[in-house]
């Protein structure tokens, strides 16, 4: 069945039965706007746009994983400042001889990444178009103090949540043609499926960034566009060096050493500009004590005369992979 051969009231009940209505939903769908209640008095909003064969793949990728992956990065965005998800709002553009239950695997990768962290999919739009385009945005409230990219100072630790590299190496390896896309779970993929499965449709350590704001976070960001680019941008907002761990970055590149056998690349680099995995990159006080799932990759130091804001490791300044990115997968 072709998505043209729904109607607009299927397509509804689709949405209803699939999307979680959330805790914090007052009006959810089947009205001209939601109301979702903000009893802190303010919320936080973030929103991205993911455009097929931009930021995903069809011929790569399931429905469901395409759904989860676009809940995962804008739920991560709530998550880097220190906050928890109550609503989401998804808009979607699809050809109308798109598949039918292609279309549905979406909604059901989106809802189902929403509802386990408690968040409502409360409303959107649905249009035709040429290619199919997912637009989301998620509102969130702060337990405590928003945490955001400018509270670094000299003598801070920086610290990371989540894997590292494991989506750019998955890239690597469809891009280069060393698995079978149509590949799935451990039996077909084996030591490359954490790669593959990552690119796919990451599951980031939601609710790390809430923990890392309880134990004092200055400055955080989810790691949408890799370490390097991610780092740079908190020291640019801070005004000071970030200097990465030489033997901790080798460390994280040891995971990586099934993919980086396949593709002979150094996993350095997919740690360090490696993006889409959207775990958290915070700066934490030298005397904190970091929740469970944080490692110590570098420090935070103030700039020396004529020195720019930067990241850094060995001495040499840190350059982001944001040309490689833009093609496949920015946030």
């Amino acid at each position: 069945m072709k998505l043209a051969e729904l109607s607009e009231a299927q397509l509804v009940s689709h949405f209803r039965e699939s999307f979680p209505r959330g805790e914090r939903t007052m009006i959810g769908i089947g009205d001209d706007c939601a109301q979702v209640a903000a009893p802190e008095g303010s919320f936080i909003v973030t929103t991205d746009v993911m455009v097929e064969d931009q930021h995903f793949h069809l011929s790569w990728s399931t429905g469901y994983e395409v759904g989860a992956r676009v809940a995962a990065q804008n739920l991560a965005d709530i998550d880097a400042m220190g906050g928890r998800p109550s609503a989401l709002v998804a808009s979607v553009v699809a050809p109308r001889d798109m598949d039918a239950d292609v279309f549905l695997d979406v909604v059901r990768g989106l809802g189902d990444r929403a509802r386990e962290v408690g968040a409502g999919v409360v409303g959107g739009d649905l249009s035709a178009g040429e290619k199919l385009v997912i637009s989301i945005t998620a509102f969130g409230y702060c337990p405590g103090p928003v945490v955001r990219r400018d509270g670094a100072r000299p003598g801070d630790v920086v610290a990371v949540s989540g894997t590292l590299g494991y989506s750019y190496a998955g890239l690597d390896l469809l891009e280069g043609g060393h698995v079978d896309p149509s590949s799935r779970g451990v039996e077909q993929l084996g030591d490359l499926a954490p790669f593959i499965e990552t690119y796919r449709a990451p599951r980031p350590p939601l609710g790390s960034g809430v923990a890392a704001a309880a134990a004092g976070a200055r400055a955080m960001m989810d790691l949408s566009d890799g370490p390097a680019t991610d780092a740079a941008r908190i020291a640019q907002a801070s005004g000071v060096v970030i200097e990465f761990d030489r033997d901790a970055i080798e460390a994280e590149a040891s995971h990586l050493a099934p993919a980086a056998r396949v593709c002979a690349v150094d996993p350095v680099r997919w740690v360090l500009q490696g993006g889409e995995e959207h775990g958290m990159i915070a700066v934490f006080p030298p005397d904190a004590q970091l929740p469970d799932g944080f490692r110590v990759v570098g420090a935070v130091r103030a700039c020396r005369a004529e020195e720019e804001p930067q990241a850094m490791m060995d001495g040499a300044v840190l350059r982001g992979a944001w040309d490689h990115f833009s093609a496949d997968s920015v946030d």
